[in-house]
């Protein structure tokens, strides 16, 4: 039985170890062989306890001065959440944790409780120690040396548990990926002080009467018809008592049932088959091709009528077959049509932290990007996600990792220590425990035994016969990269980067990590979040040496010295957008330059999908995520807040879609689905910054399906270009448009230098030229929110603008009353781009309290509009660093504030701050600025509209501090639409410092 089947079994008998009692004599033994998990520890460290394992694992240990850790815990993730150290997100908190004190073992002990049922078997069976160590039960120790984050040990203590109280101890080694096969971090984030040292899944206690059942599982053959499935449900059957026995085996499988007698010498163990047939299966997808059907496995030992153990779980009926197609390439088929794997590289929490809603959350960015897949080098997670990830229809590819022990004897002179003869075993055994835990789950479509470098003949014998021994029935590759193994031979995968910045067009050219066949982990490097992530992950000082400082060290980013600065992703910053004039300049700039580059390798990967030779089969993004606060590989931040990295992926992989290829100047649709798409129109506007339109085609194409593309248009030279532009694409048919897509190009084209490449990138030479962007003209908007239900909103956009210039890269967020994101939230749209007098209705779901929606512009003032339940407020946000400011700055120092800052005004008179607000109708309308002043005299201010002063010498008292916020109100006649209001010192001490206007 998984320990997913743990959790649900528990949940249905209400099972404690605090609680559990006498039961009825006729539920007694069936009740009695669930599974329990140890409910959480208290530990400490050895070099602080002189006590031995003997007696900390005696019932009654108190256990004085210990911390408190649950039951999936390392031990510096305990340490965190009793408040040992402050937040290790934050900073260079982590960084000043002394790693000495995870150099010596640490103790785990555990109570359980048993009931007074007799004739039981009692084993504790578990996988999850990092890195292993020793174990006592009740005063005795029942192992030594265990070893292998991923070994499953089965330890029988029957002889040593008794009815009421007992207890467990666990002596934990200090962990070390180089040197043990357990788990690192290689250079994603920064290693945790303890190298995760501790117990990452849960331990059980498993009871069973005479005859005990393990390893169900449910072996499936699909038909290529996808209407007949042969099925093997196999199970084994462990007779644990000194006498023969005759046990009956039977349950169900979906709804075809089986029955069998066994007959059972004494200690013998018994693998017992069923086959089955199922005609019209429900077949399971992945999502976005098909359902997600799942059937139930329930499997149960009697003897002499009565229960002695049982087992359930899940099992899904879908095919999974791979090949090297005519360029060698990988190819996966599901249920016999070939997909285009898109995915990005998976990270658990850094302290391996589990959190189910957390992860969920995740998985739904996942589908809601559009990839179908993730990548999990080493990091296998617990059951739970492999569930998830079953019923939400996302593909999983597993594999072992590299950089560490696990590649030590064959990666060469890179980080690992070389095998001993007393790894293979433990390598061999994780196999096995691995292949038996995911073998039933349809999501994991594929193992990769090999990560950088592929396995040596006797590592592969091993991996296949653990394998082979488990049923484990789909594809088997060498290794992430592109090498080979000798009974499994060439992997068909690349791995030749990039994995720091290079340019969009990068991804067109087919060479190293362009789009063609299957990369396993590619992309341009570094993501910055956003601003409100920024505030919560970095110092004041940091935030202002990421844009002040391009070159510096960022602890933050990785401990690679390969990866620890952003400066090339900074060169191409400034060489392509412009030097950055303060933090939000340079993230805005920031979300563009990761927007272009990911929405490019996705569509590139997308475009070549069908094409004749050299077709590009799979493309994993590194990385999806980040389990830490970082500045690095992730398309959405470890707080679940989304960029341009984020918006970019979701545009490239819509179903339909219309893009543009960097290579040849194509507008092409590619359709993603299963279904032909005719009588599509496709609309293709270059235009000028001001809004100019310099060329427009209109063409109808027939898209094919299962990736097909059809060719719109080839871009022509178009003279008297700006060097930087627009392109608008328009997709629609008979009902309406079904997709936009904007770029902004340049008429200087990056270029790359692929003869000095190195393994992590290929130099830029030139760089394209994007600087026009800055100075775009304003544009006005304005948004409405209404929430009709809690955890959703529908916000309309629209371009007021009486001209040709459009708003450009508009992003929602929807906010809690203090301005901060509200997460997660999943948007039908976001980052796009309006032309005068459009408009767009964009939908979001989100979980937690929400006061409204801020939508922030790249030529557009920032709005927040605030709903209620049934519809808009009439009032308007603006955040003062926003605005336009004379003799005055943007600043952080103080605390309280909302946006990203606020703005503290020069000490001298004529300092000022003008926003630009919209009115829905002329006439009196309140201006409420928030404001501080930490002096007790009085600030006076002159408050204008449209070049008029309108109140003057308006008093802007003390508040008592400059953390202290309050408001002050002037009423004055705005015109409908566009307006200006500045407020202007009056005196030589300046203004107090100015956080937002709310305007109505």
């Amino acid at each position: 039985m998984r320990p997913r089947t743990l959790l649900r079994s528990l949940a249905a008998l209400a099972l404690t170890f605090a609680g559990l009692t006498a039961l009825p004599a006729a539920a007694a033994s069936q009740a009695a062989t669930q599974p329990i998990a140890l409910p959480g520890y208290k530990i400490q460290s050895s070099s602080v306890t002189p006590d031995s394992g003997a007696t900390i694992s005696s019932p009654g240990y108190a256990a004085p001065g210990w911390y408190a850790a649950g039951p999936r815990s390392t031990v510096f993730a305990a340490l965190v959440a009793d408040g040992v150290y402050p937040n290790p997100f934050y900073s260079t908190n982590m960084k000043n944790v002394p790693a000495s004190d995870f150099t010596v073992p640490w103790w785990y002990r555990s109570d359980f409780t048993l009931g007074p049922e007799t004739g039981l078997s009692t084993f504790l069976d578990f996988t999850g120690l990092i890195s292993g160590g020793d174990v006592w039960v009740n005063g005795t120790q029942v192992a030594t040396g265990l070893a292998g984050a991923y070994t499953r040990n089965e330890i029988d203590v029957t002889s040593l548990v008794h009815p009421g109280t007992n207890s467990v101890a666990f002596k934990v080694n200090p962990n070390d990926p180089n040197k043990q096969l357990t788990l690192g971090w290689i250079d994603w984030v920064q290693n945790p002080p303890d190298r995760n040292m501790g117990i990452f899944r849960d331990v059980l206690v498993r009871r069973s009467a005479s005859v005990a059942l393990r390893n169900a599982h449910v072996v499936t053959s699909l038909n290529s018809a996808l209407n007949r499935a042969d099925l093997t449900v196999k199970v084994d059957a462990r007779n644990d008592s000194a006498s023969p026995v005759t046990a009956t085996i039977a349950g169900t499988a979906g709804s075809r049932r089986f029955r069998q007698a066994v007959s059972l010498a004494a200690h013998e163990t018994k693998t017992v088959s069923f086959p089955l047939t199922v005609t019209h299966p429900r077949v399971w997808w992945p999502y976005g091709m098909g359902g997600q059907p799942l059937y139930d496995l329930n499997v149960t030992s009697t003897v002499n009528g009565a229960v002695t153990d049982s087992s359930s779980s899940t099992y899904g009926i879908r095919s999974v077959t791979s090949s090297l197609d005519a360029s060698g390439h990988r190819l996966y088929k599901i249920n016999g049509r070939p997909i285009l794997i898109r995915g990005g590289g998976w990270s658990s929490d850094i302290f391996l932290r589990w959190d189910a809603t957390y992860v969920q959350d995740k998985l739904k960015y996942v589908r809601d990007m559009g990839l179908n897949t993730i990548r999990l080098e080493g990091h296998l997670e617990s059951d739970e996600l492999f569930d998830m990830a079953d019923r939400m229809g996302i593909l999983v590819m597993a594999g072992w990792e590299c950089c560490d022990k696990w590649e030590g004897q064959t990666n060469g002179g890179e980080s690992g220590d070389p095998w001993t003869a007393a790894d293979y075993p433990i390598a061999k055994a994780s196999m096995a425990a691995e292949a038996a835990r995911l073998r039933d789950h349809p999501s994991v479509f594929t193992f990769l035994i090999g990560s950088d470098f592929a396995p040596n003949a006797t590592q592969e014998a091993d991996y296949l016969s653990a394998l082979n021994a488990a049923d484990w029935k789909t594809p088997v590759v060498a290794a992430a990269s592109d090498n080979s193994s000798p009974q499994l031979g060439d992997s068909g995968m690349k791995m030749e980067g990039p994995y720091d910045w290079i340019p969009p067009n990068y991804w067109y050219d087919k060479r190293l990590g362009g789009a063609s066949g299957f990369a396993s982990e590619v992309s341009a490097g570094p993501d910055i979040p956003t601003v409100d992530s920024l505030k919560r992950m970095l110092s004041p000082d940091e935030q202002n040496t990421l844009w002040q400082n391009l070159n510096a060290a960022q602890y933050h980013r990785s401990p690679s010295r390969t990866f620890d600065d952003l400066t090339l992703f900074n060169n191409a910053l400034v060489g392509r957008y412009g030097a950055p004039t303060g933090l939000d300049d340079y993230v805005r700039k920031a979300q563009l330059a990761q927007y272009e580059n990911v929405r490019a390798q996705f569509e590139a990967f997308g475009r070549n999908f069908t094409d004749a030779s050299d077709p590009s089969t799979g493309v994993i993004y590194w990385m999806l995520n980040s389990g830490w606060s970082s500045l690095h590989w992730q398309l959405f931040d470890t707080y679940l807040d989304q960029g341009g990295a984020y918006w970019g992926t979701k545009k490239a992989t819509a179903p339909l879609h219309v893009q543009y290829s960097y290579d040849d100047k194509s507008v092409v649709v590619v359709n993603s689905t299963h279904t032909p798409a005719a009588g599509l129109t496709v609309k293709t506007d270059v235009f000028a910054l001001d809004g100019t339109n310099k060329y427009s085609n209109t063409a109808k194409v027939t898209a094919p399906a299962d990736g097909g593309r059809a060719t719109a248009v080839t871009i022509p030279s178009i003279s008297g270009l700006p060097s930087t532009y627009l392109l608008r694409l328009t997709l629609s048919n008979k009902s309406g448009e079904i997709d936009r897509n904007v770029y902004w190009l340049s008429t200087a084209n990056d270029t790359l230098d692929y003869d000095d490449s190195d393994w992590y990138y290929t130099p830029t030479t030139s760089y394209a030229d994007l600087k026009g962007l800055t100075g775009m003209a304003q544009a006005p908007i304005s948004v409405t929110a209404t929430s009709a239900s809690a955890g959703t909103a529908t916000v309309t956009v629209k371009n007021t603008g009486t001209g040709k210039v459009p708003v450009f890269y508009l992003d929602a967020h929807v906010v809690d009353a203090s301005g901060t994101p509200v997460l997660p939230a999943q948007w039908s749209d976001n980052a796009i781009s309006l032309w005068p007098g459009e408009s767009k209705t964009l939908t979001v779901t989100y979980r937690g309290s929400a006061a409204g929606v801020r939508v922030t512009g790249w030529n557009t003032s920032t709005q927040t509009v605030t709903f209620g339940g049934t519809g808009p407020s009439s009032s308007k946000v603006y955040q003062a660093e926003d605005a336009r400011l004379s003799k005055a700055g943007v600043s952080t120092d103080d605390t309280g504030y909302t946006g990203s800052g606020f703005v503290d005004y020069d000490n001298r008179a004529k300092s000022y701050v003008e926003w630009t607000v919209d009115a829905a109708a002329a006439g009196p309308t309140p201006l409420t600025i928030r404001y501080a002043n930490g002096t007790t005299a009085n600030r006076p201010m002159d408050i204008s509209v449209n070049g008029k002063v309108v109140a003057s010498k308006v008093a802007f008292n003390g508040t008592g501090g400059w953390d202290t916020w309050a408001d002050r109100v002037v009423t004055a006649n705005l015109r409908a639409g566009t307006n200006t209001v500045r407020a202007t010192a009056t005196s030589g001490h300046g203004g107090p410092n100015v956080d937002k206007i709310t305007v109505g």
